[in-house]
């Protein structure tokens, strides 16, 4: 797949051959003449340029701008740009009520609508350019499974807003509205606030799930270094763009694929990342979504025991002090990732988008003493990671919670059941709790909710009440990663398929501790079993649609909530059709 001596292209393994060679597909060049290509530009390799834009939220409105900069690298380098949309469900505004159903399902989408456009046109490579939390993964899934020469671009994150002389995020909101149901903010502050979290384009700017996400693209290698630091703002974030579609045209010409890049090691690389930034819990849902794609057995297991082992090193939101934009001018990922490598927690043999491995990257970055966002080694946050997994007879597949920052790390009290997420919002508005209560939301899972909503109103209510330290809250549904308490997600099994978060009752005792990796229902196996023969799965209210196909087919959190096999029931692989 490399270029002639002329400097023109040899199609004759590349999938735009099945489009754009030979007589039989003189219809198919009609069409490209039709929009303005010439002979040179047919005969070239076809890049599709993958970009989320949609005016749902600011994560979005940034993507096309620097899409359009990809495409003109893509161009410079001497292959064509073949530039298209997909979804996006953005969970800012899904959040607290049944959109939230969405948010998951569309990761799936976006997979699935990626491929079947490079499928259905021959396109030989992909620039992905995503900007919320589901269509990072989505994208990058849909690189995985094509196995295309592939880079991918975060569209950056949103700076911060200023609220009373600090930095803040939409997270402040969230809490603010707890604080507004505890008497201690009032309405008019509350619109106040509202107006100024949020100033610009970009992505939530804590360690939230997108730009958690986006420090897996770099780690994982798919991203070019440092292209996710800038944030979506400012206009130099389009030389990273055309930068990437720069690279994707040499990876074609060396025929390095994601599948060389993302390896297991590669994955190990990417949940020590999460670990040393206090990411989002979501990050264990969404590795083991990207590694079935390339038939690596990956589930939130092997990420919950890198996680352990891994030192929290950046101080950023919503556990710690800083913000995405801190963290870029700190050196962003480089800096990070050096440090790690330095002190041998990463693999630095794996390759790279860059066509270099990962030492290599970062062989003449220089730690700087200047910066106070990511910790040394040798004097962590906390020496084991951000983010934990739990394991015992309420979750015999796992469950998982963010520890960043967190006092509150053992708890056993009794359980107060709520079957969805309204139920237990209710009761928190109305402060209808007791201190000491382990508040258990279930039927939220993959399959049962349908779609493992997240539960960031709720939990961040309770924050803005000054509970956060007294109560517990778990389910099986997700939690976002501007989550702050001992609140712990994607128990399993879940509710639907009769889990013992199922059978849970009010007053049963429920013991975590999330530095032993525990949680356990005191309640004997026998009488389990008795509420396990009178329990029935519930009826919900989508059986017909998108979301009622995604609950058919899903599997379960501990193994990403995938919704097909993966690289294991592969025949072909679309690269080499």
């Amino acid at each position: 797949m490399t270029r002639k001596p002329d400097g023109s292209w040899d199609k004759s393994k590349l999938p735009s051959r099945h489009v754009t060679e030979g007589p039989a597909r003189a219809p198919h060049r009609s069409y490209y003449y039709a929009m303005g290509l010439g002979t040179k530009e047919i005969n070239q390799p076809f890049v599709g340029v993958a970009s989320c834009w949609n005016q749902a939220a600011p994560c979005n409105t940034a993507l096309m701008r620097q899409a359009n900069a990809a495409a003109e690298g893509v161009k410079a380098a001497g292959a064509t740009p073949r530039e298209f949309c997909t979804i996006t469900v953005t969970d800012g505004i899904a959040m607290g009520h049944e959109g939230m159903r969405s948010s998951l399902v569309s990761r799936e989408v976006i997979a699935d609508s990626v491929e079947l456009t490079m499928r259905g046109h021959g396109y030989d490579a992909l620039v992905g350019v995503a900007g919320c939390d589901k269509s990072l993964p989505g994208m990058m899934m849909a690189m995985l499974r094509l196995n295309v020469p592939s880079v991918f671009l975060y569209g950056g994150s949103i700076l911060p807003g200023r609220w009373q002389g600090r930095d803040i995020t939409v997270q402040e909101v969230f809490e603010g509205v707890g604080k507004h149901s505890a008497g201690v903010m009032s309405e008019e502050e509350l619109n106040q606030l509202e107006k100024v979290a949020c100033p610009g384009d970009g992505a939530c700017g804590g360690q939230f799930t997108a730009n958690t996400m986006a420090c897996v693209s770099e780690a994982i290698g798919l991203a070019l270094p440092l292209s996710s630091a800038l944030p979506a703002a400012y206009l130099d974030r389009d030389e990273y763009a055309r930068a990437s579609g720069e690279a994707v045209v040499r990876l074609i010409e060396r025929n390095i694929r994601p599948r060389d890049i993302c390896t297991r090691k590669a994955f190990e690389n990417a949940a020590v990342v999460i670990a040393a930034t206090g990411g989002s819990t979501n990050g264990g849902l969404h590795l083991p979504a990207m590694a079935n794609e390339c038939g690596i057995e990956f589930n939130l297991r092997d990420v919950a025991e890198i996680m352990r082992r891994t030192p929290y090193l950046a101080d950023l939101k919503p556990g710690g002090k800083y913000v995405a934009k801190d963290m870029g001018e700190a050196g962003g990922m480089p800096m990070l990732l050096k440090t790690l490598l330095d002190a041998g927690l990463l693999h630095g043999d794996c390759m790279t988008v860059t066509g270099k491995t990962m030492a290599e990257n970062l062989k003449d970055v220089v730690w700087r003493d200047d910066q106070k966002v990511i910790r040394p080694v040798s004097n962590p946050l906390s020496p084991t990671g951000g983010v934990v997994g739990l394991w015992g007879s309420l979750a015999p597949e796992g469950a998982i919670v963010k520890v960043a920052g967190l006092n509150h790390t053992k708890h056993r009290g009794p359980a107060r059941c709520f079957d969805g997420e309204e139920a237990c919002f209710a009761a928190v508005q109305k402060r209808d709790y007791k201190p000491g209560d382990v508040l258990v939301i279930r039927y939220e899972g993959p399959r049962g909710g349908p779609g493992m909503r997240e539960m960031l109103s709720t939990t961040a209510a309770l924050y803005g009440q000054g509970q956060s330290e007294t109560l517990a809250l778990i389910t099986d549904g997700r939690f976002s990663g501007a989550t702050r308490g001992l609140c712990i997600g994607h128990v399993g099994p879940e509710a639907q398929v009769g889990g013992p978060i199922a059978l849970i009752q009010d007053g049963d005792i429920i013991s975590i501790d999330a530095e032993e990796g525990t949680i356990e229902l005191e309640v004997d196996p026998i009488e389990l079993e008795h509420r396990k023969k009178r329990w029935e799965p519930r009826k919900t209210n989508y059986n017909s649609g998108a979301i009622w196909k995604f609950a058919q087919g899903v599997g379960p959190a501990c193994d990403g909530a995938v919704t097909h096999p993966g690289e294991k029931a592969e025949t072909h692989v679309y690269a080499d059709l």
